[in-house]
């Protein structure tokens, strides 16, 4: 087998990903401190056309190198907005028909290979701070909560890694 080059993967460029047909899925990051993986949930949407990403509370705005660092121009091709307060952008949503789902771990979460999703719904995934999680008000106001299944010692992944192991699910059961 042969690596293919960049030039072989047939990607869109920016004004093809902004013409494209969205997946149903908007992404709330909820106080993320880290810059590095505000980059990495750009680049995650970037890859599965997420609609939207808020960044809320403490979550740091493009343009700033530690986020393009890691991003590699997904701030340039996918539609992004600050919100202050992450109950404001909850309820909006809300407002407007969209599923909340906070990604915790909760009583009577539902396990993310046990939910399932309907082709006629919108969704937003609520990621939270990587030391304190969701913040409880936001938990509390959301529709459902959805939970990675882990095995091992850790309590949890890095916010990063949840938000392409959630999007990357939910992305497959929306196209199956």
């Amino acid at each position: 087998m042969r690596k293919l080059k960049n030039s072989e993967l047939d990607r869109l460029d920016v004004n093809g990903f902004k013409e494209a047909s969205k997946s149903p899925l908007i992404i709330v990051l909820d106080n993320i401190r880290s810059l590095n993986n505000i980059g990495s949930v750009f680049r995650t949407a970037d890859a599965f056309l997420i609609e939207k990403i808020y960044l809320c509370g403490i979550t740091a705005q493009p343009p700033h190198k530690d986020i393009h660092k890691t991003a590699l121009g997904a701030t340039d091709s996918v539609v992004w907005e600050y919100v202050e307060n992450t109950m404001d952008v909850i309820q909006s949503l809300k407002e407007n028909k969209v599923t909340t789902i906070a990604i915790e771990q909760a009583e009577n979460a539902v396990f993310l290979n046990d939910f399932k999703v309907s082709k006629d719904e919108k969704y937003a995934l609520i990621f939270g701070n990587e030391v304190k999680g969701v913040a409880q008000e936001v938990v509390s106001s959301c529709d459902t909560v959805v939970e990675i299944p882990q095995y091992g010692t850790k309590h949890s992944l890095n916010i990063s890694v949840s938000a392409g192991v959630v999007v990357w699910d939910l992305w497959a059961k929306l196209n199956a």
